[in-house]
């Protein structure tokens, strides 16, 4: 196959895995709802090689998430849906239906705001019937917060400025403090949190990146921290002291 142009390659690698007679067990075992899970890892893995800068990284992990579509591609193809083929064509038609500025008459500048508006109509010729749907139910929970907000705002349904949310905080918070009931409680941290998501779009910042940010920050920190405490195990020290190696970290 060196002489194969590398996609069809990929194909007929997978086809070959795929082969019911003379395919991998593993493979042949897999369906769509067992391989999605490593199609989301993957997709995380690409975005961490881009996050670390690592670019050789970065080729080896698009490409376990192409094989991720290539499977979907072929599974679909045995079961007479579509094939590899179809998804491209799907999405290079979106493309270019997508950017009538570049591959139509249409004329001037993509923004935000236009980009929104040429997805509406595709949900709208789908038949949607509610301003929330296609927002994938896999997606990060942050993540999908945002989006669900951001699309009940295109409807007018949202506050007017950051002190409503602000003030839904504090509600909140008081709601988590006086639940009585488990099932209470994760109810209300949901609501607090949904809250606290609303409250940092009102300011133009996505959550997700947001607290991706403070996850690497205190990842960073911790881990000077226990380089700090040296030969003496840092959990073996008192919250005091775990605290003043926190403040030296801080001011380096």
């Amino acid at each position: 196959m060196s002489d194969t142009p590398p996609i069809d390659r990929l194909i007929a690698i997978m086809a070959r895995l795929r082969d019911p007679s003379a395919g991998c067990e593993w493979d042949l075992a897999q369906d769509f709802t067992t391989i999605a899970p490593y199609t989301i890892e993957e997709a995380y893995e690409v975005a961490d090689a881009i996050a670390r800068g690592d670019m050789e990284d970065l080729k080896e992990e698009l490409g376990d998430l192409l094989l991720q579509v290539v499977f979907h591609g072929r599974m679909a193809e045995e079961a007479g849906q579509f094939c590899f083929a179809d998804v491209a064509d799907a999405i290079s038609a979106k493309m270019e239906a997508r950017h009538p500025h570049i591959f139509g008459a249409a004329g001037g500048t993509m923004d935000e705001k236009r980009w929104e508006e040429l997805k509406e109509c595709e949900r709208a010729a789908k038949g949607v019937t509610s301003a929330l749907d296609g927002v994938a139910l896999a997606l990060p929970a942050l993540m999908r917060a945002e989006k669900l907000q951001k699309r009940a705002a295109r409807t007018g349904f949202d506050w007017p400025d950051p002190s409503g949310s602000q003030a839904k905080i504090t509600e909140e918070i008081e709601e988590l403090k006086t639940a009585s009931s488990d099932e209470e409680r994760l109810e209300e941290a949901g609501d607090l949190l949904f809250a606290a998501v609303n409250f940092v779009r009102a300011h133009g910042i996505s959550a997700e990146e947001a607290l991706r940010a403070a996850n690497a920050k205190f990842e960073r920190r911790f881990r000077a921290m226990e380089g700090l405490a040296g030969q003496e195990r840092f959990a073996t020290l008192s919250l005091d002291q775990q605290e003043e190696l926190w403040q030296q970290v801080k001011k380096a």
